[in-house]
């Protein structure tokens, strides 16, 4: 019998042997004992007895290491004897252990569902970017020649479209544009007013609303409230088979659904980003008179002297962008639609999200041009 500090190692037949658990097993002294049981060249085909009648003590880092250790055999050859005690500890660990190592054979499916997936997103997101290239590529063909052609735009249904996108949406984004405009002054107000520099709440006011706020909420407004409609009109069309039947009279759905709705955008968003400007400034002119005692002859002259007209022409040129790009992508959306109800929510909600997306990543372009170049 061999004996080490926390166990005996006793052979009882060539291939039977016996190991005695001696002391305490913790934390402490676990290192020192996975290292005298490694030096015993222990192999999986011996028969082991593991007796528990003279531990003292045993916590659970070396339960586990007990557990792990029995598995290294070919099952049925270790035996546990005399637990006592410790029965319902060891029954514990052993039910709920696992091996962290995954099976050679686990972590070949594992790389394959990986790489397949992989494929399979990258894939997709490849065929999305031909097929919207491709959709530009047509866009920009029909839009040339509607420009060579402008009988074939068609008015009727552009200020249609104008109606339901802009005239119709002039509550929220007013509604919007005022309490944002009220925000930016209420707290601008706060902190000018201790540097006693009243008169400076025009600039800011004026000045972030037509180059940034206006623009920008409004298109988010118009995004959420137009792409999602231009998505689900479109698509209700493709499922019942409307534009097929277009394109069997020889209507092309490009010249005939999409221009209209992007022309629309393009007139009608720089107006809703005017009236936003305006109803923004009176929300800050408002909280500028109240808090700080600005009268509104006093805004007005300043944002005349002192606002420059390029500030607002930025405003409206960031517009023009952000109506294409919203009314683009619910159009592309809506053509993505396949035959069934449950992808019109599917591609609306992309519609809505991607619009959003592309509006905010314009605006963050546009402002580092723009500040890069002193305008």
């Amino acid at each position: 019998m061999k004996s080490h500090n926390n166990f005996k190692f006793n052979q009882i037949s060539e291939d039977t042997f016996e190991i005695l658990l001696l002391n305490n097993w913790t934390k402490d002294t676990l290192s020192q004992n996975i290292e005298e049981i490694n030096q015993l060249k222990l192999t999986n085909n011996m028969k082991i007895f593991l007796d528990f009648s003279n531990l003292d003590e045993c916590d659970s880092a070396s339960f586990i290491y007990i557990i792990s250790l029995t598995r290294k055999f070919i099952e049925n050859t270790v035996v546990v004897k005399n637990l006592q005690k410790f029965e319902s500890k060891y029954r514990f660990y052993e039910k709920n252990y696992q091996e962290n190592r995954l099976s050679k054979k686990e972590q070949n499916t594992f790389t394959k569902k990986f790489v397949k997936i992989l494929e399979q997103k990258v894939s997709n997101y490849f065929s999305s970017f031909v097929d919207f290239t491709q959709f530009l590529g047509k866009l920009f063909f029909f839009f040339i020649y509607s420009l060579i052609n402008p009988k074939k735009i068609r008015l009727k249904a552009m200020f249609q479209y104008i109606e339901t996108s802009a005239i119709n949406a002039l509550f929220i984004v007013g509604t919007t544009s005022f309490l944002v405009g009220v925000v930016i002054a209420y707290q601008g107000a706060v902190q000018l007013e201790k540097f006693g520099a009243n008169i400076f709440i025009v600039e800011m006011i004026t000045i972030t609303m037509f180059r940034e706020i206006a623009p920008l909420v409004t298109a988010i407004v118009i995004a959420g409230r137009t792409a999602s409609a231009f998505t689900a009109e479109i698509g209700a069309m493709k499922i019942t088979d409307e534009i097929d039947a277009m394109r069997t009279m020889d209507f092309e759905p490009t010249l005939f659904l999409t221009l209209p709705r992007i022309f629309a955008l393009v007139i009608s968003l720089p107006l809703l980003v005017f009236f936003a400007d305006v109803i923004g400034i009176l929300g800050g002119m408002l909280i500028a008179n109240i808090d700080l005692n600005v009268s509104f002859m006093d805004f007005i002259h300043r944002i005349e002297s002192e606002v420059a007209l390029k500030h607002f022409l930025i405003g409206i040129i960031k517009a023009v962008f952000f109506g294409i790009a919203i009314a683009v992508i619910g159009c592309y959306r809506g053509f993505q639609v396949q035959n069934n109800t449950t992808s019109i929510g599917k591609y609306t909600t992309l519609s809505v999200v991607n619009a959003i997306f592309s509006v905010i990543a314009l605006n963050a372009i546009f402002s580092v041009i723009f500040t890069e170049i002193g305008i």
